[in-house]
């Protein structure tokens, strides 16, 4: 609801006041800057110059005091980046607050705080405590938690600005409504190149996964649509605001692919803080299975199926299953059971080893550890028994006890046994073993068995910086991966995100991904995210029938653009370019979501000499989004103003690959043709 002529003169009288007070913060601050990092530079080279004359202590002391003085200049700095940030656009919304005693506060919230030189708040940090009343309450009685406890009161207002280059172009009081004006203006928005950050129009379902501290790990059912990715990215930044001796380093996000690392790569920046660690399930893979030169990512591996280039489903589905993890557990305890040393041995002339004594270490002493690394053990307490505490002689004694063990490291030998143990669901002749063993590019579901089983017998890559995992599209994550990551990360707390109707793993599902609770420790809580902002309700009317779904509900006004089918066309370069510079006239974004790669590639070639467009992959890093063609598989958490939809008369969608084609429908925002 707009408001009232003087009210509005009074708002662009404060926000004349929050600029002028903003820029003389950033001028002295920048001074401040500079002249902390003249300083800095003078005193280091002061150091360097006497450093001789310090003794060990003194030079200690110096070596602290310098880095506190660092530390608080590396602030100060970061500081001044983020009030930068916001000079053009200081605020985005404001709440009347009135507490208990009757005191009433006016906040304003921002980025980034600011205050006047009597150290009093003028603009709030949209991720400080009081701010969650803006995103949590409508007007009347509230409560938020802060470190002093629960605080009550009463929510009197809650406005939303429009502020561009520091003029007020509108004002806005509104309720919790989910179709308020600020937050349908945003939808009704064409898309850009890179995701932005959403802080003026989270919802209250999203708000409580982003500002959750009271649970080590969140599971998130999110809807095509609402928000998952976004509400991952603005709860790191709470977390970083929120939580001490945490940045951006001790953060890891598990993207599905390349292009999706680069579509969210402007997100925390604009939102002040650095990105963190991203990387894929299959680059890991690919720096832990050194024994093959390379790894199949996700993409391809999915893409074998939906291209009918796969010949052994079914054993693929058994490598993808839950069952073959306790097969596979069963395999390497008998594996560890019997390994042991079996003849005794003699180091240099007078240092006998006893293999019974090597042995009780083995199985008793050294238990706890895996395999491998209890060889590596026993040879420094050898070395260290024998040549009085030095280590000189380790790799003597692990050759040695290599040399006379019944088991070697030999990782492609071990996964090779387990196919013809009595472990396994399923018999193989020893030539189809040979052909997913003996390759230079292990299949994506055979490297998470060979991860799992390197990781059993030697350990996992234990990331002990990281403290928080984000995992996106999690519904494409088997068991067996999320056992590897939680074994991989275990000092870390988990925020899981993913829709189990957009599972495209053709051999895995999720009845629902609260199933995965209990693989992480500490407390875990299950949410759920109901309601779609990306498309609008005709597309997602169509998109419901695709999967039988009815608890979709689009949140975006009705757009009058009926979802559009074109069938058994006489001309389809002709028709397709039509339907192309329509688009193209009317929206930002337009993709070609085909059902494969090899569709996606034949349709480039046919349009390619008439249009500027660009072929995606699973393997490319960055795109412009103007006019692209992807696979429906590369497509995941990528949105479009317009799509169409297209695959060959002879290669439909077929009915188990109706998440396939759920997951290309929901990629798009405004306006949707299908073809064929």
């Amino acid at each position: 609801m707009a408001i009232s002529e003087i009210e509005f003169q009074k708002e662009k009288k404060i926000l004349k006041k929050v600029h002028k007070l903003l820029g003389d913060t950033l001028d002295s601050l920048g001074e401040n800057v500079i002249e902390d990092e003249e300083q800095l530079t003078e005193f280091k080279k002061m150091m360097w110059e006497n450093s001789s004359s310090f003794d060990e202590a003194e030079m200690q002391q110096v070596m602290a005091a310098t880095a506190q003085e660092a530390s608080k200049a590396l602030q100060k700095r970061e500081y001044f980046r983020r009030l930068n940030r916001i000079k053009n656009k200081p605020y985005f919304a404001s709440i009347v607050y009135k507490d208990d005693d009757g005191s009433i506060q006016n906040i304003y919230m921002s980025l980034t705080y600011l205050k006047d030189d009597n150290y009093n708040n003028i603009l709030y940090d949209w991720r400080s405590p009081i701010c969650s009343l803006f995103y949590d309450y409508e007007t009347g009685p509230c409560e938020y938690k802060a470190p002093g406890g629960t605080f009550h009161g009463e929510l009197k207002r809650k406005r939303q600005y429009k502020i561009e280059n520091n003029k007020l172009l509108g004002v806005f009081d509104n309720s919790l409504n989910i179709d308020d004006e600020v937050l349908q203006e945003v939808l009704a928005t064409e898309s850009s190149e890179k995701m932005k950050n959403v802080v003026n129009t989270i919802q209250q379902e999203q708000n409580k996964v982003i500002r959750n501290l009271e649970d080590n790990n969140l599971i998130v059912q999110g809807i095509a649509g609402s928000g998952k990715t976004t509400v991952a990215l603005h709860r790191i930044a709470f977390l970083l605001y929120q939580l001490e001796r945490l940045n951006s380093n001790n953060i890891l996000i598990f993207s599905p692919n390349n292009i999706f690392t680069e579509y969210i790569s402007d997100v925390l920046p604009s939102l002040g803080e650095a990105n963190t660690l991203q990387t894929t399930f299959a680059d890991y893979l690919s720096s832990f299975i050194t024994e093959y030169k390379d790894v199949e990512n996700f993409t391809d591996f999915v893409s074998r199926y939906y291209s009918y280039k796969e010949e052994n489903e079914e054993l693929v589905r058994y490598k993808q299953s839950d069952e073959i993890i306790s097969d596979l557990y069963n395999y390497l305890n008998e594996y560890i059971e019997n390994a042991k040393v079996i003849n005794s041995f003699t180091e240099g002339e007078v240092h006998k080893v006893d293999k019974d004594e090597i042995n009780e270490m083995i199985h008793y002493k050294y238990d706890r550890m895996p395999l491998f690394e209890r060889m590596q053990e026993i040879a420094k307490k050898l070395s260290s028994t024998f040549y009085k505490g030095s280590s000189k002689k380790v790799k003597t004694f692990e050759k040695l006890l290599r040399e006379n063990a019944n088991f070697k490291k030999d990782y492609k030998e071990i996964y090779k046994n387990f196919w013809t143990s009595n472990y396994t669901k399923m018999k193989l002749p020893e030539s189809l073993i040979k052909s997913f063993i003996n390759k230079d590019t292990i299949n994506y579901e055979d490297a998470l068995l060979f991860a799992f089983i390197k990781g059993t017998l030697e350990g996992f890559l234990y990331e002990a910086n990281i403290k928080q995992v984000i995992i996106d599209e999690a519904q494409d994550y088997n068991r067996l991966q999320y056992i590897i990551i939680s074994n991989i990360f275990r000092r870390a707390d988990f925020t899981i995100l993913g829709d189990i109707n957009q599972n495209i793993n053709p051999y895995y599902s999720y009845k629902s991904l609260e199933d995965l609770k209990d693989l992480f420790k500490g407390e875990s809580k299950y949410l759920e995210l109901l309601k779609t902002y990306r498309s609008s309700p005709e597309i997602i009317a169509y998109t419901n029938k695709i999967l039988n779904l009815k608890h979709v509900n689009a949140i975006r006004r009705d757009n009058n653009k009926p979802v559009i089918i074109r069938k058994n066309l006489s001309d389809l370069k002709k028709s397709l370019l039509e339907d192309i510079k329509y688009l193209q006239d009317t929206y930002k974004s337009t993709a070609i979501i085909t059902k494969d790669n090899k569709e996606a590639e034949k349709l480039y070639k046919l349009l390619k000499d008439d249009l500027k467009i660009s072929l995606v992959g699973a393997n490319s890093k960055k795109f412009n989004k103007e006019l692209i063609i992807i696979p429906a598989y590369v497509s995941k958490g990528l949105e479009f103003d317009s799509v169409i939809i297209y695959n060959d008369r002879d290669n439909s969608y077929r009915n188990n690959e109706r998440n396939l084609l759920y997951v290309a429908c929901t990629r798009c925002q405004h306006e949707l043709i299908i073809y064929n």
